[in-house]
């Protein structure tokens, strides 16, 4: 399916990974009965954050995430992927790692889980998220 405009758009590959995001969510919400904020996991693994989530559960979490990544490209197959300088990607790593203590979470734990629980915070920071995008996607395309 091509979308007018966007001939590299796969909007059934994203409409598809949406509903496997939404569905680990409920899943890890309903079952496990913890919220699936990336950050707060990935800090509990590291040490960096109390919670009643075990730290092998944390780890075994974020261990996941790239791993499932690697299972399905070596499944489908998926364009090689191109990163920034190792410099690069640690300082926007920390100025990240900085935004996500300082909003209380990051966006998959405010955007996917907060926003279904309609938390008032959650709502605000997602606000605050897009309009953040919007305004920098604006300003590139004026300056470019």
């Amino acid at each position: 399916m091509n979308l007018p405009g966007f001939p590299d758009a796969a909007p059934l590959a994203g409409l598809a990974g949406g509903v496997l995001i939404g569905l680990a969510a409920a899943i890890m919400l309903l079952g496990v009965g913890r919220i699936a904020g990336v950050s707060g996991i990935a800090a509990r693994a590291f040490g960096l954050a109390d919670s009643s989530m075990p730290r092998a559960g944390a780890w075994a979490f974020v261990i996941g995430l790239p791993f499932g990544a690697l299972v399905v490209t070596s499944l489908i197959g998926a364009p090689t992927p191109s990163f920034a300088a190792p410099v690069t990607l640690v300082i926007a790593g920390l100025i990240v790692g900085v935004g996500t203590r300082l909003g209380s979470g990051c966006t998959s734990g405010h955007g996917v889980c907060g926003m279904s629980r309609l938390s008032q915070r959650s709502l605000v920071a997602t606000a605050t998220f897009m309009v953040t995008g919007f305004a920098t996607v604006a300003l590139m395309n004026a300056a470019f």
